[in-house]
């Protein structure tokens, strides 16, 4: 199953006009990947998330992306009441065929969170992040369809400027993003924010002429409401664009509060997502103290489920948010 993951390879990042940027079916559960104005935005004194996702498992390798990130508000005390300042940083590896593609990402963000009233229950957060990317590829485990001779090995020189090369490239790259979150009583929540990474356009050279990455907008809301003592539903959906290529994912989940603690519930999750023209992502996840655990499925729905067997990817997030020891009621923030 060689041939496939050099396919979209090539598809994916030899082409402008296709090259897209890892991303996770669990948009909701990495937030310095989707809007650089979620630093911050959370209950607590630090968070810490972590993603990982192997896509199309049937074919060895051909995805595998995994990320951490940390985020944290400043300056507590000091700021106007219900304003928050957050600063973070994020590190993702996206290994492409078997690695032949390794893509490395390191970021810094900051967002500063305006209260738009008195109780803190509506804030607008603007977030900036810049990141240093580091690529490689390595071409000498390239194999061209002239490379192969009439006894059926791979012998015959390609002409390729990447063959038998080991290629590195790096660049610096900006995003920016705004974020709404509002309650109407203090219990619920809904929000609504935009992102565009890739703002300086940033090129790519592994041969011998420049690509320019385009630039990905995403547009992505959702909120919580509860439905019941002890039930909580979640509902999230994300549209994204880049490069002529488009992403819309929406869906939901049900969270139940398995104890009778509503200050550090103990919950089980489960819903779904869709992502259209592409796949249903099953859900479940289970939080407790300061740590939720979620995972998907992708079930391949597109004209690549014969190749894939209906295997989109495997995908688990965990993150921890460490909570301030002193109680009080928390400000509604973005959870899905």
């Amino acid at each position: 199953m060689r041939t496939l993951p050099i396919i979209l390879l090539l598809l994916g990042f030899g082409l402008p006009a296709l090259s897209q940027d890892p991303h996770f079916s669990q948009f909701f559960a990495s937030p310095l990947t989707l809007n650089p104005a979620y630093t911050g935005k959370f209950n607590g004194q630090l968070r810490v998330a972590g993603n990982y996702r192997d896509q199309w498992p049937a074919i060895s390798k051909a995805f595998v992306t995994s990320t951490i990130s940390l985020d944290a508000p400043v300056m507590s005390g000091k700021l106007p009441d219900f304003d928050t300042w957050g600063v973070g940083g994020m590190a993702m590896s996206d290994r492409t065929a078997n690695g032949i593609l390794n893509s490395n990402y390191f970021a810094l963000s900051t967002a500063y969170h305006k209260s738009l009233d008195e109780n803190g229950l509506h804030q607008l957060g603007v977030g900036f992040q810049g990141v240093y990317t580091s690529k490689r590829l390595d071409g000498s485990e390239l194999n061209f369809e002239n490379e192969l001779a009439l006894d059926g090995t791979w012998t015959n020189p390609s002409g390729e400027a990447v063959d038998g090369s080991r290629i590195s490239v790096s660049y610096l790259d900006f995003n920016a993003g705004v974020l709404y979150s509002g309650s109407s009583n203090g219990d619920d929540n809904f929000y609504i924010g935009a992102s565009v990474y890739h703002l300086n356009r940033p090129k790519e050279n592994f041969t011998n002429g420049n690509y320019t990455l385009q630039p990905r907008v995403s547009v992505h809301g959702g909120g919580y409401l509860p439905v019941g003592q002890a039930t909580t539903l979640h509902l999230s959906g994300l549209h994204s664009r880049q490069a002529g290529a488009n992403e819309t994912v929406v869906g939901g989940a049900v969270a139940y509060n398995l104890i009778d603690d509503f200050e550090r519930p103990t919950q089980f999750y489960a819903g779904a997502w869709y992502r259209f023209s592409d796949s249903f992502i099953p859900y479940v996840g289970f939080e407790f103290a300061d740590i939720r655990l979620g995972v998907t499925y992708d079930v391949n729905t597109s004209a690549l489920k014969t190749a894939s067997m209906r295997r989109g990817g495997i995908e688990v997030s965990l993150i921890y948010i460490k909570k301030p020891s002193t109680g009080g009621k928390d400000i509604p923030c973005p959870k899905f």
